[in-house]
């Protein structure tokens, strides 16, 4: 059993460094390569990526692991799930051919550049063949993924909420829809008045970088394991605990994309750098699963970084380094800004209340492809129908509309879901936080870390190291229900728009 560690360690740590290195090249891709680069960068990562598929699926891999599960019950309870979830996963890679996952991989390696060529042209056809590629793919791993538990669209759902499928996804949106579509239309009748002159100044990008670099000392990143870079879709890239970093999408016309982008990624940085340092040299140290992960991207943004108590202790602070475009601009003003139910196009852009229906566009389009009722050409128009029936938008264009989100590029089917499900995550969390000390009060101490330090005691320095409704259950001292996500939301706009009046 010695022997059988030893050759595990090793296994793991040529996992680990494989996973770094391409992990870093996508940082780099994303945030400073140079645009001639990625032909041949797309040729280093074939190899790397082939290498690493190698690895994971050798023979030595498979005996070493299987050798571990069979006396799964005389290890720790880390490794225990560690081992249990490798080679779960190890099951899962085994069935893509070699060339199938190396030829995948490069094929990634380009697409994101031809996203944003296509993108910035505000033209899908550029795009359309490239993601055609994809989701051929993706239908090939799920029928070499399928099982008797698990079929189609359910496989990639799966990849990033284990437990969760389309039939408990379509009874959330229910929930979500039958509640919200009704109250959004209640809210945006009614007109919120306030001092929006603000809204029409031009914002200095530099001066943007020193309020954000005042909000990561306020939410406490530690920037000596992490840093701030600027990408088209803002992100958030973790290495490993001791190296977390993020970027960030500046708009001189708006300060507020910068700024709520960057406290949504400090939310997801935040939760990586807590996570127990004896994990970091494991596979289980980094989110428990994406939509926990949201959760705290979410819950930082939105519970915390829209609430009245965070802008009473930091409005004076962004005041003093924007004098003139928010001189006469008061509190009032801001919050209820930032808290402005508006339909808008760009999900990134969407105000809390909108968003959920935001992804429940992105989830449908998502569930009909793989059922094949719809084609990949099919997208933008049936996109632009479905804005127009559950925002009443009409869409300008492809940028503005089904071009907007990188994910589809990368190849992530299967993840818009976790948006929404760790919004409504993250209400519940609060609610359970509340019961132990009172959360937004904590926020006069002018940082969060009482907050993060429940949240690290609760949730971060766990890792992965549970399956992820456990670990919910865990954090949240009860099974996930919709109805405090919708409650909290109700109960907040009903108080910002004075419905409770009438």
């Amino acid at each position: 059993m010695t022997k059988t560690l030893k050759l595990y360690e090793e296994i793991r740590g040529k996992i680990n460094a494989y996973r770094y290195a391409l992990s870093v090249i996508n940082w780099d891709s994303e945030t400073e390569a140079p645009e001639g680069c990625f032909e041949n960068r797309a040729r280093q990562i074939g190899v790397l990526s082939g290498e690493l598929y190698k690895i994971q699926t050798s023979r030595e891999t498979f005996l070493v692991v299987n050798q571990l599960y069979k006396n799964k019950n005389d290890l720790n309870p880390l490794l225990r799930h560690e081992i249990t979830v490798f080679k779960r996963n190890l099951t899962k890679i085994r069935k893509i051919p070699f060339k199938e996952f190396v030829e995948y991989r490069k094929l990634l390696a380009v697409s994101a550049r031809t996203w944003e060529k296509a993108k910035n042209a505000a033209d899908f056809s550029i795009f359309q063949p490239t993601l055609e590629k994809i989701v051929n793919y993706k239908k090939k791993f799920i029928k070499r993924l399928e099982t008797t538990r698990i079929a189609g669209y359910d496989v990639l759902l799966d990849d990033f909420e284990k437990g969760f499928k389309a039939k408990n996804y379509d009874r959330f949106f229910s929930e979500l829809k039958e509640t919200l579509v009704p109250f959004i239309k209640t809210i945006t009748s009614r007109k919120l008045d306030y001092n929006d002159a603000f809204t029409n100044q031009t914002y200095p990008v530099s001066k943007q970088k020193e309020f954000i670099h005042y909000l990561e000392t306020v939410l406490q990143y530690d920037k000596t394991r992490g840093l701030r870079k600027e990408s088209a879709h803002p992100f958030t890239s973790g290495f490993a605990p001791s190296d977390v970093r993020y970027t960030v999408n500046y708009d001189e016309s708006d300060l507020t994309i910068a700024l709520f982008s960057a406290i949504h990624e400090l939310g997801h940085a935040i939760y990586e750098q807590q996570v127990n340092p004896e994990l970091e040299n494991t596979l289980i140290w980094g989110g428990g699963s994406m939509a926990l992960h949201e959760s705290q991207s979410r819950f930082y943004e939105n519970i915390v970084g829209r609430s009245r108590e965070f802008w009473k202790q930091h409005f004076p602070v962004l005041k003093t380094i924007f004098k003139k475009q928010l001189k006469n601009i008061k509190l009032r003003d801001f919050y209820r800004h930032i808290n402005l139910v508006k339909p808008s196009l760009i999900r990134t852009e969407a105000d809390e209340l909108t968003y959920p229906i935001h992804i429940m566009i992105r989830y449908e389009i998502e569930k009909d492809l793989f059922a094949g009722q719809i084609e990949v050409k099919d997208i933008p128009s049936i996109w632009n129908a479905k804005v127009k029936e559950y925002l009443g938008l009409d869409v300008p264009d492809d940028s503005a509309g089904v071009l907007q989100d990188i994910h589809w590029a990368t190849g992530m089917f299967g993840y818009f879901p976790t948006y929404a499900l760790g919004s409504a995550y993250a209400a519940q969390i609060f609610r359970t936080m509340n019961k132990d000390f009172k959360v937004l009060k904590s926020l006069k101490n002018k940082n969060t870390e009482e907050i993060n330090l429940w949240l690290k005691n609760n949730l971060h320095r766990h890792g992965a190291s549970m399956e992820p409704k456990k670990l919910f259950k865990t954090v949240a001292r009860g099974n996930f229900q919709p109805k405090y996500y919708l409650r909290y939301l109700v109960r907040k706009y009903s108080k910002i728009y004075q419905l409770e009046k009438q």
